[in-house]
């Protein structure tokens, strides 16, 4: 029974990244209580779907443009300085919205302005900040570290809009943008104490080659492009969030609670799931786990697709979202193992592009699929053609299937 729950052993014998743990999973759910706080302002400055909606580009546009580049610097620079820096930004603009919003300043454009140049910042430090739980806690350790690391996001899920639901209700808005910023001060505290994170030297010459490493890295390593053909496959065709309106109208009435407890049986599969993440994050095949939870993840968005009783759509979710936490924690595992220290700024700069930018493509997916067909097809389609990929994928790369970590007996 002991194997099963969560591997704690990072947050005991490592204090260092204790600290960034702790500070890292405050600033989190800072960012989602100011998520809530941003998209309210908009709704209620503008009352346009359209400009709550491009409140979504302002923020992808810029991880999609710099998120390489912030690649490249942080496998050039002391990667605990490159972030420093980029919390710093973060934190003054967060308190510029939080101005913004306690004057009821109604600037559109100066308000996305804020929003899209912090998240230029925050896509410039996602590669270096993600180097840190490999170079601290080492091979063994690392399946547990990314594993907590994941809990941490999805406690800030199931919590966080909640809270800023609430203080936002009570207080304001600008109560939750100031929480945000203050919370930043936990990501600082845990990145202070971290020693100098340089890279390792490489004799790579500078230009265009060198930019373009990190995927000729992927393309040219087996199990790590397997690793990103299974995180497309899985985001682009099987992401049904921009499904939950038209799925609650068609099937259970449309209530606004209805439809808050689509997310929240997401969020609560990838709780459960991290609780119980000991013996997935301890095994030996790692790339077997990330396959078969992915399959999972699309067999329970079927089941949500195919459902016409509530609990049983939960329930497809719930597993959805539990296998989702295992798939994104078994990648993450490979693609740190197979990377050198070298070339680490700039894969995980690609593996967080696909990342981030999967789901949104999977969402404009599924909603043009649903117009030029059906709800319910675009509902089942995709999970089929998922499956399908990742048989093929089991099928031709092998080495996926038969992945060992280095040092594994």
């Amino acid at each position: 029974m002991r194997s099963l729950l969560i591997d704690l052993r990072p947050l005991r014998e490592h204090p260092a990244w204790r600290r960034l743990w702790f500070g890292t999973t405050l600033n989190t759910l800072g960012g989602l209580i100011g998520d809530v706080a941003v998209l309210f302002l908009v709704w209620e400055w503008t009352r346009s779907t359209a400009v709550v909606g491009a409140l979504a580009l302002a923020r992808a546009a810029p991880a999609i443009a710099l998120v390489l580049v912030g690649g490249q610097i942080a496998d050039r620079m002391d990667r605990r300085r490159l972030v420093l820096v980029c919390t710093w930004a973060q934190i003054l603009l967060t308190a510029g919205l939080a101005v913004q919003a306690a004057l009821d300043f109604r600037s559109i454009p100066l308000l996305f302005g804020l929003v899209a140049v912090r998240a230029a910042f925050a896509s410039i430090a996602a590669p270096a900040r993600r180097t840190f739980t490999p170079n601290l806690l080492g091979p063994s350790m690392l399946p547990a570290g990314v594993a907590l690391d994941v809990i941490a996001f999805q406690i800030g899920l199931l919590a966080g809009p909640a809270i800023g639901g609430v203080i936002a209700g009570a207080w304001g808005v600008a109560w939750c943008l100031a929480i945000d910023a203050l919370t930043y001060l936990g990501s600082l505290y845990g990145v202070l104490g971290l020693p100098s994170m340089r890279p390792e030297p490489s004799d790579e010459a500078p230009g265009w080659r060198r930019a373009i490493a990190g995927a000729k890295h992927v393309m040219k390593t087996p199990v790590l492009r397997g690793a990103f053909v299974t995180d497309l496959a899985a985001t682009i065709l099987v992401m049904p969030v921009s499904l939950f309106p038209a799925v609650n109208d068609l099937r259970f009435g449309g209530r606004p609670e209805t439809l808050g407890l689509f997310m929240s049986a997401v969020a609560v599969g990838g709780v459960l799931a991290s609780l119980l993440s000991g013996r997935s994050s301890r095994s030996r095949r790692p790339g077997r786990v990330m396959l078969v939870a992915a399959a999972c993840w699309a067999l329970g968005l079927l089941g949500f697709g195919l459902a016409d009783v509530l609990w049983l759509a939960l329930l497809g979710l719930a597993v959805a979202g539990a296998a989702d936490t295992l798939s994104v924690t078994s990648r993450g595992t490979i693609v740190q193992l197979q990377t050198p220290d070298s070339l680490r700024g700039r894969v995980t700069a690609l593996d967080h592009l696909v990342g981030a930018t999967g789901p949104d493509v999977g969402n404009m997916r599924g909603g043009f699929v649903a117009s030029l067909t059906s709800v319910p097809f675009a509902l089942v389609s995709g999970p089929v053609a998922c499956l399908a990929v990742l048989g093929v994928v089991a099928w031709r790369n092998p080495s996926v299937r038969r992945y060992t970590p280095p040092g594994a007996d």
